[in-house]
């Protein structure tokens, strides 16, 4: 549990950071879960680059990409990565990027809040339960072993933040003057959407299954309002300066299929 808030806090100012910079606050961080080391990072980037499919997750991806090709690396050593990885992200990916992780071999989603509109990932649909994608050049079908509900409501605080705020680059802007920020109330998890009562025991612990039964939040009503009312500006650096120290993994990825 500890590992996962570390990491899924990580993700949370970079979310800051990008409702600071004027995007949608959602970011993940990818993690290489054999060595705890973040090799990669995305937040959205929809707003700025003008493109659909900037989503935090993407940048993440083409991230790894560079990061394997600029180290002579291959498709097969991009697809050995991949395996080690795991996705911490703010908000459940949606349908789009849930399918593009299980595509790349991403098995292990860490997740703060559900996406109501776009989930993929138990939400609306649950594309890591579809046979039918499986990773390029691979027969066998992977089980995703998903992890949501971590720091959830710092998660939702983030967008309920973004959503009272005018966006002047949107297509049709909307008059927001109006919309108050609710601090206090929060909807019930439905943990049933994303995993069953052994999975969550086997994810938390026999100790915290009453959250599982109740659908109650793992943290109950406590919030870390330091992560998500303050500004991160440190933190791309700190993510660049991580992902430089991870070129030993690169490299030992390129050499097993050299």
């Amino acid at each position: 549990m500890e590992t996962y808030i570390r990491h899924i806090d990580e993700a949370l100012k970079l979310a800051r950071y990008a409702l600071d910079h004027g995007e949608t606050p959602v970011a993940c961080i990818f993690v290489h879960e054999p060595s705890d080391k973040v090799i990669a990072y995305g937040m959205n980037d929809t707003n700025d680059s003008l493109s659909g499919i900037a989503h935090a997750e993407f940048v993440a991806i083409r991230m790894v990409r560079d990061m394997i090709q600029d180290n002579g690396g291959n498709e097969s050593s991009l697809k050995e990565l991949f395996k080690d990885i795991t996705c911490y992200v703010t908000v459940e990916p949606c349908i789009m990027c849930a399918s593009a992780l299980k595509q790349m071999g991403i098995h292990k989603i860490v997740f703060g809040c559900g996406n109501d509109r776009f989930g993929g990932n138990g939400t609306v649909l649950s594309i890591h339960n579809d046979t039918s994608t499986t990773v390029y050049g691979m027969q066998q079908y992977e089980q995703t072993k998903l992890v949501p509900g971590i720091k959830r409501r710092e998660a939702i605080m983030l967008l309920r933040y973004f959503y009272v705020r005018e966006n002047g680059r949107a297509p049709k802007p909307r008059t927001k003057a109006e919309r108050k920020l609710d601090k206090e109330t929060f909807p019930p998890i439905e943990w049933n959407k994303y995993i069953n009562r052994n999975q969550f025991i086997d994810n938390f612990g026999e100790a915290m299954a009453q959250h599982f039964d109740d659908n109650t939040d793992l943290q109950d009503d406590e919030i870390d309002w330091d992560i998500i009312e303050n500004r991160h500006d440190k933190i791309i650096a700190m993510l660049q300066e991580e992902c430089l120290n991870c070129s030993d993994i690169l490299l030992k990825k390129k050499s097993r299929h050299e």
